[in-house]
């Protein structure tokens, strides 16, 4: 188990999720907390993510950077998903393994499931079939840093595990209007919309598809839980066992936002994945579960959103 002191390493601390890695081992008594912004230090920059580890030597690493993006974003950049995702993962878990780093985990994504996967989706099914192509390039981008894990603790006896996290929102996210998720989406989209007095909201898809969501805060519990109490090469699923609808999701969302219009759906763009359920009952059976009804979730993320009026710009 982590110590006190022991030095800790989180990989994107400026993102929602690092971010949240960082106010959960600092509210749990953590002090000795190493960050890097990018500015400062490029995760696909081999030699510099080499130097790094060879002068710090961290005992401990969350690995939760990564470029991250909605539908479009991965749609019209795909190349640069893959590239840059599979660069920076790579460079911190084999400099992590070269200077004898304690334990890592690494962060992915639900998205590494099949498209048409069991549902729930259980850990097992991943590579059993195709991926959704929407967002095939990250996901084997985050398929290979999951699997670069359980080589090296197979070859190497090396302690790395991973989690997989299904549809995050929370303080710090990105709210960027082509290149955000769902949620962050919605609430910019219907704050807008309320602002300028909008007669409709125009939404993606024919609202159908479900979806399951998780406060970024919980997730980072679970990430020192699992620090601190798992080990394994089959990754564990981070997510609530709940899911809701996305026409559900926007009537939240506009409510929370107190938007009054007519929300109109434009079935000529991509659904995306029909239904991505996670079998959490890995992670119950360890002993953690997540504490944020998505009501309360929303509403917090809302306020986050009013009080960080330039995370609209990113």
């Amino acid at each position: 188990m982590m110590q006190k002191d022991s030095k800790i390493y989180v990989a994107g601390h400026r993102g929602m999720v690092g971010s949240a890695i960082v106010r959960e081992l600092k509210r749990q008594g953590y002090v000795n907390i190493i960050t890097r912004s990018h500015s400062e230090l490029d995760l696909t920059d081999q030699q510099a993510v080499n130097i790094f580890f060879e002068e710090e030597r961290p005992e401990y690493v969350f690995l939760a950077a990564a470029k991250v993006g909605g539908i479009q974003a991965n749609a019209l950049h795909p190349a640069d998903f893959m590239y840059e995702n599979m660069m920076l993962e790579m460079n911190v878990i084999n400099a992590a393994w070269k200077n004898g780093c304690k334990k890592l985990e690494f962060l992915g994504s639900s998205c590494i499931y099949p498209r048409l996967a069991p549902q729930p989706m259980p850990e097992n099914c991943l590579l059993t079939s195709s991926l959704e192509q929407t967002n095939e390039a990250y996901a084997l981008a985050k398929i290979s840093g999951l699997k670069y894990c359980e080589y090296l603790n197979r070859q190497y006896g090396t302690d790395y595990i991973s989690v997989m996290p299904t549809n995050l929102y929370g303080p710090n996210d990105n709210y960027h209007p082509t290149h955000s998720h769902v949620l962050p989406a919605l609430i910019r989209r219907f704050h807008e919309a309320k602002l300028t007095g909008a007669e409709e909201v125009v939404c993606w898809g024919d609202g159908s598809p479900l979806r399951e969501f998780l406060y970024v805060d919980d997730l980072a519990n679970l990430c020192v839980f699992l620090m601190n109490n798992y080990s394994g090469d089959e990754t564990v699923n981070a997510g609530t066992g709940k899911e809701v609808s996305i026409k559900e999701l926007s009537e939240l969302v506009a409510q929370t936002v107190g938007y009054e219009g007519k929300i109109v759906w434009d079935t000529t763009k991509p659904n995306g994945t029909p239904r991505k359920l996670l079998d959490v009952s890995k992670a119950a059976g360890l002993g953690w579960n997540y504490r944020t009804e998505l009501e309360e979730g929303v509403r917090l993320a809302y306020e986050d959103f009013l009080n960080n009026p330039m995370r609209a710009e990113r």
